[in-house]
């Protein structure tokens, strides 16, 4: 009787620890990343400055502080982001982050969007494009996804003629099929687009640029069409996609008032995504 009793005692006392480590393990699986006060958001000057300042006024009243560390280049921000430099970038579209991460062998992922700011031709020299003479000189941006993207958008203007069969976000100066104008396409950096417009017919000028150079809104005589794949997004790194700081964050940009702000100060230069 008494070892029956002490068998009995054992396998309840088993019982008891399995649950206990059952619970211990249930409790571990399910804690999420502690809400954090405070974060670092990269963006590029412009648009993407001005509409953060607006966001970063709005994360304050939900008791988030966001810092802002403005780049002047493309590449910086996601690298930033990619090295923990950073927590979350706002200034650039899907397919510019996923041609970073096929170069670089980084993750980052998309985790809301924000606006589309339509590419825009611009020129100091012609009013329409229809005006644009034998052999002018064009230039677009270097890199590869908004490169491609200004080519797409000179097709659809119907200055060239592009392979069918290439992706629209894979687009290169090299899938071009039909040149009837016989264009100098020139590739230069983002930054350097406003500038060019001096030695150039017209320019192909991303909105933040164009914006942060101050151009008159009456020279762009051209503009990408609402059919665009390129709206802007809020990257982060694949590991955080989830975290609820972050989370919140999206949810702050993508707020009544940011887009009423977005809609009365950008005037057509931004179309807010979400």
């Amino acid at each position: 009787m008494k070892l029956k009793k002490w068998i009995a005692g054992a396998v309840a006392v088993l019982a008891l620890a399995g649950l206990t480590a059952g619970c211990g393990s249930s409790d571990k699986k399910a804690a999420a990343p502690a809400e954090k006060k405070s974060i670092t958001v990269g963006i590029t000057p412009g648009y993407s400055e001005e509409v953060m300042e607006v966001v970063k006024k709005e994360a304050a009243k939900q008791g988030l502080t966001v810092e802002i560390k403005t780049f002047s280049d493309y590449v910086t921000p996601d690298q930033a982001l990619a090295q923990k430099d950073i927590d979350l970038n706002s200034f650039q579209h899907e397919p510019f982050l996923l041609a970073f991460n096929k170069k670089n062998g980084t993750k980052l992922v998309s985790i809301g969007k924000t606006y589309l700011a339509p590419l825009k031709l611009y020129s100091t020299k012609i009013k329409d494009i229809k005006d644009i003479p034998d052999g002018a000189k064009i230039a677009i941006p270097n890199d590869p996804s908004n490169g491609g993207r200004a080519i797409l958008m000179l097709s659809k203007l119907g200055l060239l003629k592009v392979n069918p069969d290439v992706k629209a976000t894979e687009l290169t100066v090299n899938d071009i099929t039909e040149n009837p104008k016989h264009l100098q396409i020139l590739e230069l950096e983002a930054a350097q687009l406003p500038r060019s417009l001096d030695d150039t017919t017209a320019s192909v000028i991303n909105a933040g640029y164009a914006n942060s150079a101050k151009l008159a809104p009456e020279l762009a005589i051209a503009k990408e069409d609402n059919t665009s794949p390129y709206v802007n997004i809020i990257a982060a790194r694949e590991e955080d996609k989830d975290n609820p700081t972050y989370q919140k964050f999206v949810k702050i940009f993508q707020s009544q008032p940011v887009k009423d702000w977005i809609e009365k100060n950008a005037k057509g230069s931004l179309e807010p995504a979400w």
